[in-house]
Order: structure tokens, then C-alpha cells, then sequence
């Protein structure tokens, strides 16, 4: 039985990266995808929020249970037994999507926001660079941090979109925006040095990755005001911008082959994640 390709629909920045993987790789970070899109999709569909919650519930159980009927399941768990993943970065990815599975989300804190976009987020950049056969500590806090930037970018760009489900993970105005950016800012760059850790022949992909999803950060910057951010619409990287960016990944690319600066003094921003999650036991 085959599975959707969610990657190619509903993220077209990590597809276009992930042109530049090896084939088999590929599929294996698209399995992983597969899986957190299909959680995912339960918390966004527009059903009653007590048949979502009992849609998550049996989507839990059937990963618990390792349900192989599920292809997407079975994929998943296969990832995790070739990868070493713990099963702890799983529950934490299902406690992230349960928290959307609300009449209303409201988020009142820069600890609040940080935590679910390691649970939504962070996790799967987690997960990912095990995938990518990244095993040094410090390099795989730098993939939560990239996936921790990729979700306040996405938070930053869907802010309208997300009020009309009554989700308010910041406030509607350009400052909070201009904010949420701001603190993406230092999880992308703390991500950067790690990806030196990255087999060389997989590397490209994530520059180019980091590169795209940085750049709508950028583009909403420009913006300047809440009254064009919403004329607007969804902010998007273009393919020419994306051919551009690539282009730029080349650099960075080389950058990184020069540098001797590797991740081992990185400050990762991740103290008030560890008052509630510990961390060191998902890496």
C-alpha cells in the first residue's frame, strides 16, 4: 500500500531541498514527514474538536500498538529502530499537536511559545538529523534549534490564517511579528555550525532548506507594518527565489569547509524548554 508523498504537497521548501539528497535518503526523510504531516493533519481538519480528539487518540494507539496496517506508521517505526530514535521525541511531537486540539490556543509567554515550537518543530529537526546520521551532542541541539526557526517563521507568516482557528500563539500585531523573527534569528544561526556534522554529501540539502525558510522571515520584514503584512496574503519564497537562494547555499557551503568554528560553544537558548522537557534524554 503506498502513502501519500505529503512533502511534495504541503512543503515545498524542504522538497526543493530535498532534491539535493541521495535518492534513499530522500524516503526515508519523507517517511518522517508522512508520519508528523498525518499527526498533524488530525489537529487542522475541520471536524468537531471531540472527534479530532478521538481521531489523535487512535492514531496514538495505533503507533503505540505498532498497527503495521498503517504504512505510515510502519514506516515510522522502521526509522526509529534503524535510527536509534527515542520513542520520548515521538510523545513529545503527539503532546505539541494534542495542545492545537482545542476550541481556542492563547499563548501568554516567550516559554509557551518556545516549547510547543520544540514539540511541533524541534522535534522532528531532532529526528531528522539522526536520519542525516548526526550523532555529536551539541550538533543535534542545533537541528531543534533549526526546527525550533523554522516554526517561528512559519508562526510569524500565518498569523492572520491562524486567528480565524483561534489559535493566537502571538499577538496580532507587526511588533509581536517583528519579535517572533527577531528570536528566530538566533536559533538559525546557532544552527548553522552544526551542520558541518552532516555527512558532506548531505549537507547541501539543509543549507538550502535553512536558506528558503530564513528568507521568509526576511520577506516579512519588509512588509514594515501590519496593514501590508495582511495584504499580503501567505508569504511565500518564489522559484526564482528559491534558485537564488540556492545559489547562496553554494556559498555557505564553502564558508563551512573553510571555517575551523564548529558548535562545542554554542549557547543553545534552550533553558526555559529544559524547565519542563529534559532534553539530554531526547538526544
Amino acid at each position: 500500500m503506498l502513502t501519500k508523498n505529503y512533502l511534495a504537497i504541503y512543503a515545498k521548501s524542504f522538497n526543493w531541498a530535498g532534491f539535493f539528497l541521495p535518492k534513499k535518503t530522500y524516503e526515508k526523510c519523507s517517511a518522517l514527514y508522512d508520519f508528523c504531516r498525518e499527526a498533524d493533519n488530525i489537529a487542522d481538519d475541520e471536524n468537531n474538536i471531540e472527534i479530532k480528539k478521538d481521531n489523535f487518540t487512535k492514531f496514538k494507539n495505533n503507533f503505540v500498538n505498532k498497527n503495521y496496517d498503517d504504512p505510515v506508521i510502519k514506516n515510522m517505526w522502521d526509522l526509529i529502530n534503524e535510527f536509534s530514535i527515542s520513542t520520548k521525541i515521538v510523545e513529545d511531537l503527539f503532546e505539541g499537536i494534542n495542545s492545537d486540539i482545542k476550541e481556542s490556543v492563547k499563548f501568554n509567554s516567550k516559554k509557551e511559545l518556545l516549547i510547543y515550537s520544540y514539540r511541533v518543530a524541534g522535534t522532528v529537526g531532532l529526528m531528522m538529523a539522526k536520519i542525516l546520521h548526526v550523532q555529536k551532542e551539541q550538533s543535534l541541539k542545533s537541528a531543534i534549534d533549526l526546527g525550533i526557526a523554522m516554526q517561528l517563521t512559519n508562526i510569524s507568516r500565518d498569523v492572520v490564517e491562524d486567528k480565524k482557528n483561534n489559535r493566537y500563539y502571538i499577538n496580532e500585531s507587526f511588533e509581536d511579528i517583528e519579535t517572533t523573527i527577531k528570536i528566530s534569528e538566533k536559533f538559525y544561526e546557532n544552527s548553522f555550525y552544526s551542520i558541518k556534522d552532516i555527512p558532506l554529501s548531505l549537507r547541501f540539502s539543509i543549507l538550502v532548506a535553512r536558506r528558503i525558510y530564513r528568507k521568509i522571515g526576511y520577506k516579512i520584514l519588509n512588509k514594515k507594518n501590519i496593514e501590508n503584512y495582511k495584504k499580503s496574503g501567505k508569504i511565500y519564497v518564489s522559484n526564482i527565489e528559491k534558485i537564488i537562494e540556492t545559489i547562496l547555499s553554494i556559498f555557505d557551503l564553502i564558508k563551512l569547509s573553510l571555517i575551523g568554528i564548529n558548535d562545542d560553544n554554542i549557547k543553545h537558548d534552550h533553558d526555559l524548554i529544559n524547565e519542563e522537557i529534559n532534553l539530554n534524554e531526547r538526544i
